[in-house]
Formats: C-alpha cells, sequence, structure tokens
C-alpha cells in the first residue's frame, strides 16, 4: 500500500516537470503526506491536450456514497481489481489521474517497532502515482473531488519492505493514462506494473515521519540502524 508520501518540490518546478497549465492553487513543500489531506492532482483537460493540476482529497469518496466514512480506507486502489470494483470501476475507465510526487515511505517491522523507510526514483527526482479520482456532493451541495493511488505488487526493492507497493508510471505512460477517450480497460491495466528495482533506492528515515504533525526536511532524512539493532531485527 502507500499511506504517506513526500512531494518536497515548488509549485513552478511541478509545473515545468509535468508540461501543465498554470495551477492556480497554493502548494508549499511537504515532507509527510497523510490520508485525508489535501494533495495536487493533474488531469487532462476532456476538450483539449492540455494538462490541469488541482488539489484533491486523498482518499476516494465514490460519487453515490452517503458520507465520507469510507474514504480513509480508499487512499489506494489495487490495480489487478480496481476495474471490477464499484467504488473504482467508473474512474477506472473515465477518471484517471496523477499523483506528483519525490518519494514514498513504508514501515518494516524490526521487533516491537517499525522502522520507516524512505523509497525514491533515481536521484530522488519527481515521479508520478497513477490515481483515480471521483466528485461527491456533500450536504451543503459543495462538490468534494477526492482521489486514490493504485498500487501493484511489489519489486524486488520494496518486497523486503512490503507486499505491495504505489505504481509508478513511467513518463512515456502519462498521455495514455490521462487520456478521457481511452475507455478500454484492458489496455489502460497493461500500464499498472512494478517500477523497475534497479531505477529506485531506498533508505531507512528517522520516525519523526510515524507522526502526521511532523512535517519537515527531517522526515525524510537518511538515518543509520546499528548493526546491533540490525542484526536483533534481522
Amino acid at each position: 500500500m502507500c499511506g504517506r508520501y513526500r512531494l518536497s518540490r515548488r509549485k513552478q518546478i511541478i509545473e515545468e516537470h509535468f508540461e501543465t497549465a498554470d495551477w492556480q492553487e497554493d502548494w508549499s513543500p511537504r515532507y509527510n503526506i497523510a490520508p485525508t489531506q489535501s494533495v495536487p492532482t493533474i488531469r487532462q483537460h476532456p476538450k483539449e491536450p492540455v494538462r490541469e493540476l488541482s488539489l484533491m482529497r486523498w482518499g476516494l469518496i465514490p460519487s453515490w456514497a452517503k458520507d465520507t466514512s469510507g474514504a480513509a480506507r480508499m487512499i489506494n486502489a489495487r490495480s489487478e481489481t480496481a476495474h471490477a470494483l464499484p467504488a473504482f470501476r467508473e474512474a477506472m475507465k473515465l477518471r484517471r489521474c496523477l499523483v506528483p510526487a519525490d518519494g514514498f515511505y513504508e514501515w518494516q517491522r524490526r521487533g516491537s517497532a517499525k522502522q520507516p523507510f524512505c523509497f525514491e526514483v533515481g536521484d530522488g527526482g519527481l515521479f508520478a502515482f497513477a490515481g483515480l479520482w471521483d466528485r461527491w456532493k456533500d450536504p451543503s451541495g459543495q462538490w468534494v473531488k477526492s482521489c486514490s493511488i493504485l498500487t501493484t505488487i511489489p519489486n524486488s526493492l520494496t518486497s523486503a519492505i512490503h507486499d505491495r507497493m504505489p505504481v509508478i508510471l513511467q513518463p512515456d505512460s502519462y498521455d495514455l493514462w490521462l487520456d478521457p477517450g481511452m475507455t478500454n480497460t484492458q489496455v489502460i491495466t497493461e500500464l499498472l506494473k512494478p517500477y523497475n528495482a534497479r531505477l529506485m533506492r531506498c533508505c531507512p528515515v528517522s520516525s519523526r515521519v510515524n507522526h502526521v504533525e511532523n512535517d519537515d526536511v527531517e522526515c525524510s532524512r537518511p538515518v543509520e540502524v546499528s548493526k546491533t539493532q540490525d542484526s536483533l531485527f534481522a
């Protein structure tokens, strides 16, 4: 799964990297993004070949939901079954998005504790998760846009820490993934594969990331795990 991630780039860098139109909303670099918070997403304009950035709530709320109570459980969608589940089926066909990031966290149990690890692509550059989105009207009549990050089986790097990993799309797949005219979910599903482990890296990081209220560069700063501790929990 993917329950925390990092997007530490400034607004202008995100716009340039993903070649989006001007982003009207405010954004400050984040180091510990958590479920139910507002996160940047990228969609393609339905009538023009233009990518648009906007904030959405992380934790998908299906359009037919009675309330938001189930959103926290829908931060992720399994790529193998999303096309068949009522909560994600229509979004998989018609409402796909990119979720920009430059790192994500997973935890490995070591005895009675859990050691957080930060995973990056390349040298820590920007990448995009495959995402789904939907919109739901709240009791006051306001539209709430929300999203979910797709997951897949782990590659050889992430498998040592967790049995799932978020789907990281290849840049040359962005256009097809975002294309509103592509409604063939069988074709789309072919893009949802584990990312090449040789193009990724990971390192243990501070336990500061365990707490949502901590959101600074120290959350993803590498730390050393002592050999003694490592052997005790191996």
